[in-house]
């Protein structure tokens, strides 16, 4: 930097810093003054209007309120509060915007009743400084000013009437005060700090002016005497770089005189040598210019092939150890990686853990959008998880830093995570519940919005395996695990799992051979109307009666049917024997108005449509008998595209209901663009709906929303009377469940569809109405 320069910035300096301490102290003046002459003047209305004391006695709250609203009148005051002398509140202006906290009793506590009160707090109620830094600090600092509203009459005089208060108040000199109330002033302590920001500017831009002005003085007189010294300089530089050739003359003192002879003394003698120097060179330069042509040329050709054998070399590193599709690493870099990991664990006392995970019903995606839609869902998902894994979670990821194993791709659905250094175990179970509710958000995927769901299993090393092998073991075993507690889940492993595991080995062989061979029965339970007593439908269940391990609650076989890709099978043998077996009562004389079939997700493709028409065909059931119910999970996975399949649905005549509603993911909105005729009321709802206030008015809001819809409630799992009451009572009148029938084979079923079978039994029932609360007895 330039003398010149050191001195203006010098200047500057001190004028800046005494320019900001003039804002400083202006501004600290300016607020206390602000805050005084505010405060004062509330005290002064406040104590000049006798009229408030007569509105707090009598309770008179318009006018009151006008009073309240005045006194806001400043920007900075947030809300106005009338105590009366017990300090119960009567109003407050705005309506509830008076705070919490501190309360009347805290801010009054070390005051006299005729006392006019200040307090400066925080959201903590701790008290801070009343001044401009204090205000600046937080927006959650308030004054809590609190104004006694006294008078001379005494209030508790039996004949005082209104009109009488302002005569009798002039009349009285002396005497004792008497407190009627109180009016609670909360001033924003940053909003009165604001009030001052105009006189603080125009300050401000008063010192700039007087800084600026100093400063052009500093400038003009720091030119003329560093002017010669720089075209010294100037000179200097020009000696140095060879570009000076003539002498020049410099202005100034005798000294500056003799240092620019000098300088043109040496201008003379360089410019002699450099003519000779400029041949010597001239005649050397060619003979380089030549050497340098041909050097450069072959360095160009160098370059050129090691380009290409450093992008070869790349690509080959990339195509063999990241994944095409995502980028992420693929098996090969997440089994180098994690046994380098495990070797530098050894090491340390840390906790490594592999987290494995598998998108729920992959398969249907991928069959009904097809794989490229299935593909674009596999980079989004690999986007996800890439951004739930933050710095914070590991201590490091990586053996090799530029070859980080966070988030890989391993094959298919299946992703890994790797959390490195970690201290105890329970911090994976956090990254895994941030993993699963990141990608339970809803995708967009070529116009169709998809909810996608993953199940997660942990292991950890040591405590599980030490190697690689045995890490994948555990970890995809305790996936397996979570799928088949009902998917959208995480489970660490435990060595119990292995049994587990191979008796669910057993069971799919079996499973596999039930299907194929017909091992699977239905069963239907009825659903009755309670006005006619009459059976409308009944709904058919599938059930498995092993010969050797016994009853196999579909709870277990249905999810694994889903994971084997048997569930399309399934689904269409329960479809078609449904089918067959209201044929066979329709030929003996036996009508069963209509028979409702499970969907599961998976089956809910392209080619369901069509499974459905064709059985239809083959069974010449009237399209109108047959009725699916659909679960909330299935509608929400494809909004556009399960609109479009129920839509055809409906045009065959196929009833539609939405099963289990309120147990999942559900959107209003979208459930008015779904063509359904009914809507089944979980048991769950059932059951609370006679033992809380809120589940009877969740059930009444269901039943409520239903009717809205023109669709029909039916209620599911009906076990009491009490149950049965309340459903009645608030209008659903379809019931299924154990009151009137458990799910029976369909020889037990057709004597219960005779029209007098259920009548008698409602006819002696006790019908007696629940009390007003919904709950029965």
């Amino acid at each position: 930097m330039t003398i010149a320069g050191k001195l203006n910035f010098l200047v500057v300096s001190l004028l800046i810093g005494m320019s900001a301490m003039l804002a400083v102290l202006a501004g600290v003046r300016d607020y206390q003054l602000a805050r005084d002459q505010l405060i004062g003047s509330l005290v002064r209305e406040v104590n000049q209007r006798s009229e408030i004391s007569l509105y707090i006695h009598y309770r008179r709250e318009d006018a009151l309120a006008a009073v309240l609203d005045g006194l806001r009148a400043a920007p900075a005051v947030e809300s106005v509060a009338a105590f009366d002398s017990q300090g119960e509140r009567l109003m407050v202006r705005p309506a509830g915007a008076l705070r919490a906290n501190p309360g009347f009793e805290y801010l009054r506590r070390d005051f006299a009743d005729a006392e006019v009160s200040l307090a400066s707090l925080d959201y903590r109620l701790q008290t801070v400084d009343r001044g401009l830094f204090s205000a600046l600090r937080g927006d959650d600092r308030y004054f809590y000013l609190v104004i006694p509203v006294s008078t001379r009459v005494n209030p508790l005089k039996l004949d005082l009437e209104p009109e009488e208060f302002f005569p009798d108040h002039a009349q009285v000199r002396g005497g004792s005060i008497f407190i009627v109330g109180y009016l609670q002033v909360t001033i924003h302590q940053r909003g009165l700090a604001k009030e001052i920001v105009p006189d603080l500017l125009a300050v401000v831009a008063a010192c700039l002016g007087l800084a600026l002005l100093a400063l052009l003085l500093s400038l003009s007189l720091t030119r003329r005497i560093t002017r010669p010294i720089s075209r010294l300089a100037e000179m200097a530089d020009g000696i140095a770089s060879g570009g000076l050739h003539e002498p020049v003359k410099v202005t100034g003192s005798d000294e500056v005189q003799e240092i620019a002879k000098i300088l043109n003394g040496v201008i003379t003698g360089v410019t002699e040598y450099k003519q000779r120097m400029d041949t010597d060179h001239h005649l050397l330069s060619m003979k380089v210019e030549e050497r340098n042509e041909q050097l450069s040329r072959r360095n160009e050709e160098l370059n050129r092939a090691v380009k290409q054998v450093t992008r070869a070399k790349n690509r080959l590193h990339h195509l063999a150890y990241y994944d095409g599709l995502t980028s992420l690493p693929n098996r090969r870099l997440f089994t180098e990686q994690l046994a380098l990991l495990l070797k530098l664990m050894e090491r340390s006392d840390k906790v490594l853990a592999v987290l494995f995970l598998d998108l729920d019903n992959f398969k249907r995606i991928n069959d009904s959008l097809g794989h490229s839609a299935g593909d674009m869902l596999l980079r989004e998902v690999g986007e996800r998880l890439s951004s739930c894994i933050r710095g914070s979670d590991v201590l490091a990821s990586s053996a090799d830093p530029g070859a980080r194993i966070d988030v890989s791709r391993i094959g298919g659905d299946e992703f890994t995570v790797v959390l490195n250094q970690l201290e105890s175990a329970e911090a994976v179970c956090r990254v895994a519940e941030r993993l699963r509710n990141e990608l339970i958000r809803p995708m967009s995927i070529n116009g169709h919005e998809l909810v996608v769901t993953c199940s997660i299993g942990i292991a950890l090393a040591p405590q599980h395996a030490k190697d690689v092998e045995g890490l994948l073991r555990c970890a995809d075993t305790a996936m397996y695990r979570a799928k088949n507690t009902g998917k959208n889940n995480f489970m660490v492993y435990d060595p119990g799992m292995d049994e587990a595991g191979i008796e669910r080995l057993t069971l799919e062989n079996e499973l596999r051979k039930a299907v194929e061979r017909g091992g699977l029965a239905l069963h239907y339970q009825p659903q009755v109307d309670t006005h006619s007593g009459s059976v409308v439908g009944a709904e058919a269940l599938v059930r498995w009666d092993h010969p050797e391990l016994g009853p196999i609650a579909p709870s277990r076989f249905v999810p694994l049917a889903e994971e084997m890709g048997l569930i399309s099978q399934l689904g269409e043998w329960v479809v078609r024997e449904a089918c067959r077996q209201v044929g066979e009562f329709a030929s003996r004389g036996v009508k069963l108005p209509r028979v409702s079939v499970n969907v599961s997700a998976l089956q809910f493709t392209p080619d369901f449509n069509r499974m459905i028409r064709d059985v239809l065909e083959e069974t010449r059931l009237p399209s109108g008998v047959l009725q699916l119910e659909v679960t909330e999970g299935v509608l929400m996975s494809d909004i556009s595209a399960s609109v479009n399949a129920l839509s055809e649905l409906r045009d065959m005549g196929v009833g539609l209901a939405i099963d289990d509603f309120g147990t999942g993911y559900s959107s209003l909105n979208y459930l008015t663009q779904f063509p359904l005729d009914e809507l089944k009321i979980d048991r769950n709802f059932v059951v609370d709906a006679v033992v809380s206030d809120r589940g009877a008015s969740l059930v009444k809001g269901i039943i409520a929303l239903t009717r809205s819809l023109g669709l029909k409630p039916v209620a599911e799992g009906v076990e009491t009377l009490d149950q049965f009451r309340f459903l009645t009572q608030n209008g659903a009148h379809i019931i299924q469940g154990f009151m009137f029938s458990k799910a029976v084979p369909a020889a037990e079923l057709e004597p219960l569809l005779s029209p007098w079978h259920f009548a008698e039994f409602l006819q002696n029932l006790d019908l007696e109405p629940v009390d007003k609360t919904g709950f029965g007895a």
